[in-house]
Parts: C-alpha cells; sequence; structure tokens
C-alpha cells in the first residue's frame, strides 16, 4: 500500500450466545460477511475486515484494530440480532463515519419451507439468518445518544443494484474525503485585486477538508524557468502539438515561451507534492515574473489534465471544487458565466486560462491572444467546450455567517455555437430552464465561479458533504 492510502474498515456483529444454541449460524453469517468483503473489495482493494464481532471482547479489539490501521470509514455488517453493547466500542475507538449495512440475504423467506422444517430450533436459527433488520432500530439509538454519525443502507446482499450502487457511492465520496484531507495545494502569487467574493480563510478550508496550503512566490517559478533546457523546452513542444489542436498562427516563439513555463512548472508541482493550485500576478515592472505568468495557460492545462486542477484569478475555493470534481474521475472544470441565450435556454459558460483538456469535447484548441482580458501580458490560450452529455457544477460557497456549504446542479452540456475567443466555454441546458437556475444559483451566494465535471455527481457530493459535515444544496 502507498503511503496515506485510504482503508475501509468492515465488520460484521453476531450474538455468541446463539452459537450452540443453532448448529451452522455462525458459519453462515461469516460467510454472508466474506461475500460482502469481496464485493467491497473490487470497488476500493484496501479492506481492513475484523471479522463477525459476538461479544465485548471482541469489540474492543476491533476498535483497536480500525484505530490502528487508520480506516477512514467503517462498513457495520449487520447480519443478525446483535447486542449494542458490541457494536459502541468498536466506532468509539475508530472515531470515522459508519455506514449500516441492513443486507438481507435474500429478498423474503421462503415461508413455505422454513414453516415445513417441523423443529421450532431449526426454524429459529433460519429466522435468525434473516433478520438483519432486528437491532438497526437499538444501533441508532445508540449512535445518535453518544453522537456518532452513521448512514444506512438497506437492501439485499445479492441482487441488488440499489443497494450496492449506494454502498460504490459512499465508497467514492470517502475515497474523496481522503485526498482532499491529503491534498497539497500551491497558492502561487496573490489575490485578484477587487473579487471580494473570491476571498476566503484558508483556515477554514482546513477545517472542513483538512489539507496543506503551500504560499508560493513567482519568483521561484521565474527563477526555475532560467534552469529549463533546450530539449526540454523542445519536447514541451512536442506534447504541445501532440496534446493540442495548435493553430497555424500560434508563433514559434510564444510556444517556446509556453513550454519553458510548463516545464518549470511541473518541477515547481513536484518539489511542493502539490494536488491543486490556485494562481494569479500581475508582474507589472518584473519582466521575468510577467513573462512567466503570461506563458502559464497551456502548462496548466496539461497539468489539470492529469489531475492537478489549477485555477487562475487566486480561486482557492473553485480550486478545491476542482480537486473534488476531478477525484471523483470527471473533471471539473474553471468555470464562470458567459452570457445567456434566451432563444434556446441555455446558459454559456467558460473561463479564460487553463481547461480541463481531459473532459473536452474534441480536441482543444490553441490560440494566440494579443491581449488577457482584464490581465497582464498576452499569449498563447486555450479554447475548448465540455463534452457534451450530463454535468455537474459545484461551488464551495462561504455562508453568510460563517462555515462552508457546497453547491450544485446538474445540467447537460449541449452542442451549439461557442465564442471564439480563445477561451474555455460551453452551453448547458438546465431541466428548471437558464433564467430560474441562474436565479436559485445566485440566491445562495457563492463565488462567480464554479467547477464543471461530467456525468451527474449530485448523490455522490451529497455524500460527501455528510462526510465532511457540511450542507449541501442541489438546485437542479
Amino acid at each position: 500500500m502507498k503511503k496515506n492510502e485510504m482503508k475501509i474498515g468492515l465488520f460484521g456483529i453476531g450474538l455468541d450466545t446463539y452459537w450452540p444454541q443453532f448448529p451452522g449460524l455462525e458459519e453462515r453469517l461469516n460467510g454472508y460477511l466474506e461475500t460482502i468483503e469481496n464485493k467491497i473489495s473490487a470497488i476500493h482493494p484496501h479492506v481492513i475486515n475484523a471479522g463477525l464481532v459476538d461479544n465485548t471482547d471482541k469489540a474492543f479489539a476491533a476498535g483497536k484494530l480500525f484505530s490502528t490501521e487508520d480506516v477512514d470509514v467503517i462498513f457495520l455488517y449487520v447480519s443478525t440480532y446483535a447486542l449494542s453493547s458490541t457494536v459502541l466500542p468498536v466506532v468509539q475507538r475508530a472515531k470515522v463515519p459508519v455506514i449500516i449495512l441492513n443486507l438481507s440475504p435474500e429478498a423474503a423467506i421462503d415461508y413455505k419451507n422454513f414453516n415445513a422444517l417441523g423443529d421450532r430450533t431449526k426454524m429459529t436459527g433460519e429466522w435468525l439468518a434473516h433478520c438483519s433488520a432486528c437491532p438497526v432500530p437499538e444501533i441508532a439509538n445508540v449512535f445518535n445518544r453518544t453522537g456518532i454519525a452513521f448512514y444506512q443502507i438497506t437492501g439485499m446482499l445479492e441482487n441488488d443494484p440499489e443497494a450496492w450502487q449506494e454502498i460504490q457511492e459512499w465508497t467514492e465520496a470517502v475515497r474523496v474525503a481522503h485526498t482532499m484531507f491529503y491534498n497539497r495545494m500551491g497558492c502561487m502569487g496573490h489575490y485578484y485585486s477587487g473579487m471580494l467574493d473570491i476571498y476566503t480563510d484558508l483556515t477554514m478550508q482546513s477545517k472542513y477538508f483538512g489539507g496543506h496550503f503551500e504560499l508560493i512566490e513567482v519568483d521561484e517559478l521565474s527563477a526555475i524557468r532560467n534552469e529549463v533546457s533546450q530539449s526540454e523546452i523542445e519536447d514541451r513542444v512536442q506534447l504541445f502539438h501532440e496534446t493540442f489542436e495548435v493553430m497555424d498562427d500560434c508563433s514559434e516563439s510564444e510556444l517556446l515561451r509556453a513550454a519553458r513555463t510548463s516545464v518549470a512548472m511541473d518541477t515547481l508541482v513536484e518539489k511542493y507534492k502539490l494536488g491543486s493550485m490556485a494562481y494569479y500576478y500581475m508582474g507589472t515592472g518584473n519582466p521575468p515574473n510577467e513573462d512567466a505568468i503570461s506563458s502559464i495557460i497551456l502548462g496548466n492545462s496539461l497539468l489539470t489534465a492529469k489531475g492537478i486542477p489549477v485555477a487562475g484569478e487566486y480561486e482557492i475555493k473553485n480550486a478545491q471544487a476542482m480537486k473534488i470534481m476531478d477525484s471523483f474521475g470527471v473533471g471539473g472544470s474553471f468555470t464562470e458565466y458567459y452570457a445567456m441565450d434566451f432563444e434556446e435556454d441555455v446558459v454559456l459558460m467558460g473561463h479564460d486560462g487553463p481547461g480541463h483538456i481531459a473532459i473536452a469535447e474534441g480536441k482543444t484548441k490553441v490560440k494566440p491572444l494579443q491581449v488577457f482580458h482584464g490581465k497582464v501580458g498576452r499569449g498563447l490560450s486555450v479554447e475548448m467546450s465540455v463534452k457534451h452529455g450530463p454535468v455537474t457544477l459545484l461551488s464551495v460557497v462561504e455562508q453568510k455567517g460563517g462555515g462552508l456549504m457546497l453547491l450544485c446542479a446538474e445540467a447537460e452540456s449541449v452542442p451549439g455555437p461557442i465564442l471564439e475567443i480563445g477561451n474555455t466555454n460551453s452551453r448547458y441546458r438546465f431541466s428548471i430552464g437558464a433564467r430560474r437556475f441562474v436565479n436559485d444559483w445566485n440566491s445562495y451566494g457563492p463565488a462567480h465561479h464554479c467547477a464543471i465535471g461530467v456525468s451527474h455527481m449530485a448523490s455522490k457530493i451529497k455524500k460527501l458533504g455528510k462526510l465532511l459535515n457540511m450542507e449541501v444544496v442541489q438546485v437542479c
């Protein structure tokens, strides 16, 4: 296992009093637990199985095991009736979220065969193999009274796609929460002056997400650029041509300038072990810094595409949203309102600067710009649309009175004309219509940026919010 690899704790519960009374019951329940372990391991390979906990001694041992192994979540399989005293010590010691798996071995008891057994002891043993729902209220009562966060999945052990989809979504949400906790975000430069909505409290970000913020000087990037070799530059230009559709009016000198900065950015990311970045810098009066920042878009687009999302305008909150979406495996491109199209009932959204080229519709174009609107310098920029199909918007919102929340909306990226100005931009259609979407989204007071990822993700984002103790609002 890699260092800081996410781990899932798993245990089943039973009652040791039953085993001598009902021969074969313990083995049968262990078999169900093994089935669950195998299925969860197929979703995420690192499962710590504490086995069937059927008395308090085993409960304390399981709690110590999970604490020692530093598990991120516990799946509690309720196989039959069990005392809550065999559950509480496990989760108290581990201090992580608990997902209660109330999974019946079959859709229903075979009542006819059950009642034909003719032996009430055998019949009771058979019933106990199906009564996973029985102790769940007792467990929920104790968890509530002791302040332990828990969530439930009720369904069947086999042939239940709905239940297992829930298990998979919880697993993915835990993995993203784990990723965010260990993420290192680089913050290079300073805020875009006057954008009051994007200013944020890094301590508040750490409270909810964990992670580490590395404050980086642009001068360091400029210094690294001076050390980049000619062969590295040429190799990077070749990568640009392979990755992008480089327009004919892109000069060789601009490609070389962007390549030098791209290689330097990779070095900077590796030095600080960054998993994301927010940046902005005016560079006025310092030519090397201006040269670095004005040639940064292509390299940052490459970084974003390989799982290190980069947000411009020093938008730390949106770099967090982008990292969340990318950790879910759906991208997360830097976005803001561009315009509204009332004829087609769509909202045009995009941004200048780096784009998430891994979720582009077709090959991303590289175009030269004589001016970066609202910013110092000129150079190469990227133009792309997000893949057509289902998408989700996500914003990390600072709430009135303090605290963070997650704001999301599901939509469709649809084909049609875009603004061919060398920026990322797309057309999005919402189930509630463009007019209502804009009003509803804005009513929660998000910053003007958001992250867009492909596929509908609200269900997973809501689970992540529970794990992070954050309110989640879905607009549509």
